[in-house]
């Protein structure tokens, strides 16, 4: 891999972590945008399962992407997911960010699978979303000020939904 910056793909990031069967949930930019907010990203931020079946396919699909840290050498995910909140890593297809414990979770994966919704984006891909209500909920609990407008859209998308809900009950 070049040291320059390679161009965001998430149609090949999505795939190499689809071929390799890798339970994970989107969440980040990406995901909000899937779900209705209006931003610009250069790469994906996921929460995989840390099962050790999980891990070990997606240390596959990041040798497939080849997945660089900072320092330019391939990840191992035993020892460089210990004690991280953030692993951020380079690959062919733009950046990638993996979260095992988001802020605003109480157990990263396992909290955010009961209402991830699996979203059509295209070429067949059909990711895992956190919902609406946990990308607000992780975003909230960062406290920037540069969330605050998606987090606004997020409520907004939220209202949206619930209303909508309420449409179809009558």
């Amino acid at each position: 891999m070049s040291a320059k910056p390679q161009p965001f793909d998430p149609y090949a990031l999505l795939t190499a972590l689809e071929r390799r069967r890798v339970s994970y949930i989107l969440i980040g930019s990406f995901a909000r945008i899937i779900e209705g907010t209006e931003e610009l990203t250069h790469g994906l931020d996921l929460v995989p399962s840390l099962r050790a079946e999980n891990l070990r396919r997606l240390e596959l699909a990041l040798h497939d992407l080849d997945a660089r840290l900072a320092n330019g050498k391939e990840p191992a995910l035993e020892r460089d997911l210990s004690g991280q909140e953030v692993l951020e890593l380079r690959t062919d297809a733009g950046k990638l960010k993996i979260v095992p414990d988001p802020v605003g979770t109480r157990g990263g994966y396992d909290d955010l699978r009961r209402a991830a919704t699996r979203e059509p984006i295209g070429r067949g891909l059909r990711p895992s979303v956190a919902s609406i209500g946990d990308l607000a909920r992780m975003l909230a609990a960062l406290g920037r000020e540069q969330d605050v407008a998606p987090l606004q859209q997020l409520r907004t998308l939220a209202e949206l939904e619930r209303s909508l809900i309420r449409e179809i009950e009558r």
